[in-house]
């Protein structure tokens, strides 16, 4: 989204008391091309843009972050470098790791396995977030 833009639906969101939620795919940009055929450096620069809101507006929350935890792609260094983000910007913003369930082009691969989302969990808290979170947990399986 162009700045211009996110700069009106944040100030929409402050007046409604509306939140705007990020999804964080990947930390690394080619992991990012790669599932995404862009670039992650504008959505990384407009989260940080928004981050600076998120002062005026404590609660309930502004600014919430999420990560899909994608088996074989989306692993605890990848949570990490994203956690270590967020963590640098403001370490109260809400950061939900979410469950993987296989449709559309990713059919051949598992839900996230309960490990995995809860190596994810610790790799994001140890860069200091203090509001995080596993979602979609009824996804959560034992296939690795």
């Amino acid at each position: 989204m162009h700045p211009a833009l996110l700069r009106q639906a944040a100030d929409l969101s402050l007046e409604s008391g509306g939140c705007i939620k990020f999804d964080l795919k990947t930390w690394g940009e080619e992991l990012h091309i790669a599932l995404c055929g862009v670039t992650n450096l504008r959505t990384l620069e407009n989260f940080q843009m928004l981050a600076e809101y998120t002062s005026r507006r404590p609660v309930p929350p502004f600014l919430f972050a999420s990560t899909l935890l994608i088996p074989g792609y989306i692993d605890e260094q990848e949570v990490s470098g994203i956690a270590a983000f967020i963590a640098s910007l403001n370490p109260d913003i809400p950061y939900a790791l979410l469950a993987f369930h296989p449709q559309f082009m990713m059919k051949d691969l598992p839900t996230t396995s309960r490990r995995h989302a809860e190596e994810c969990l610790e790799a994001a808290k140890a860069q200091g977030l203090r509001n995080v979170r596993v979602g979609n947990i009824h996804l959560l399986g034992d296939y690795y």
